[in-house]
């Protein structure tokens, strides 16, 4: 098992930055990639930004030129620096992690954090 806590969300006017950090533990082998995605109601989960083992990244559109992903080895924490934030980016954002573990499963979820954008 692999346990997730995501921590950072709340309630920001637009153009305010947050910044969500996700810290892994359990037990891992070995990771493939960990992301930031995020699902507003009625919506489809959506990828926001992720961060491989290569080292390489993938930002989805809505992250492009306003979130950062960065992720710190030594603490196994995943961090989204989100600035430049708009009121469609109301969503709540899960941390995903996909990896080897010494058990059958391989991609855990965290519980989410609430980013609500508004005046």
């Amino acid at each position: 098992q692999v346990q997730l806590v995501e921590s950072g969300g709340g309630l920001v006017q637009p153009g305010g930055t947050l910044k969500l950090s996700c810290a892994a533990s359990g037990a891992i082998v070995g990771w493939h990639y960990m992301g930031w995605y995020r699902q507003a109601p009625g919506k489809q989960r959506e990828l926001v930004a992720r961060v491989f083992s290569s080292g390489s990244s993938e930002l989805g559109d809505s992250a492009k030129g306003r979130f950062t992903i960065s992720r710190d080895s030594a603490k196994n924490t995943l961090s989204l620096q989100m600035n430049d934030l708009k009121p469609e980016d109301t969503a709540a954002y899960y941390c995903k992690w996909v990896g080897l573990t010494n058990g059958p499963r391989y991609e855990f979820w965290g519980q989410g954090t609430q980013v609500t954008v508004s005046s």
